[in-house]
């Protein structure tokens, strides 16, 4: 994703909050369609999950090649979005990211019924009714627009999309997206909300990236729930 903005900005055609939304949504569609493609011929947790690092590191090359040929200005614009922020937008922007996200909010809650199903099997699944290509294209959908928009935003910020989920679901113990997502909603705004809060300083003049902040929290929960999962297992 970074290297879609990047490129974007490289190319000039961000000159707009929706060509900013367009270039976000349209990076991530294209990695994780091609992640999905790849993984779909390989069984194995560890292979997938070393395919997802190659491919992040097949981005970060990109970022790499793209800001060599930026100016100081556009790289200097890079780096501040990479550290993540919830301030700095205007009402245009605010109003195009809450378009966005409320398309992306409503193919997510038609796939609240496919998720669920498929939390048994594909086989499970096809057996109940459900098309399964049609499916995943609006999941993928779904999760295009609402990541491309909010990292096009608010900046990469890390963890929170990953960690909680799982503390969600540690939290209510279920497995019930019915439940999941609009608890995920409340409390991934909270956690984010005292994120921020910390990363201001509000006794200093000072603003760390939140980004920092998030990564601090959310970096030993991750770890936390590999260990605990590994112990499961064994």
């Amino acid at each position: 994703m970074g290297a879609s903005l990047l490129g974007g900005v490289f190319a000039g055609v961000l000159a707009s909050q929706w060509s900013l939304v367009i270039a976000a949504s349209l990076g991530s569609f294209i990695v994780l369609t091609a992640v999905l493609i790849v993984s779909s011929r390989v069984r194995d947790t560890m292979a997938i999950l070393i395919i997802g690092l190659m491919f992040g590191s097949i981005t970060s090359a990109i970022v790499s090649v793209l800001s060599y040929f930026s100016s100081a200005e556009t790289l200097q614009q890079y780096i501040f979005w990479g550290f993540g922020s919830l301030g700095d937008l205007q009402w245009p922007e605010v109003r195009v990211f809450l378009l966005v996200y409320s398309v992306g909010i409503v193919f997510t809650i038609i796939s609240i019924k496919s998720l669920n199903s498929l939390l048994l099997g594909e086989s499970y699944a096809k057996s109940m009714g459900l098309n399964i290509k049609q499916s995943r294209m609006i999941i993928i959908l779904a999760t295009c627009l609402l990541a491309g928009s909010i990292t096009a935003f608010a900046g990469p910020i890390a963890f929170i999309g990953l960690a909680i989920p799982h503390m969600t679901r540690q939290l209510f113990n279920t497995s019930n997206n019915k439940i999941l997502l609009p608890a995920v909603f409340l409390f991934g705004a909270i956690v984010m909300l005292i994120c921020d809060s910390i990363a201001q300083l509000p006794t200093s003049d000072y603003t760390l990236p939140i980004n920092a902040i998030t990564s601090l929290i959310g970096a030993p929960v991750v770890v936390w729930l590999l260990v605990k999962k590994r112990r499961m297992i064994f």
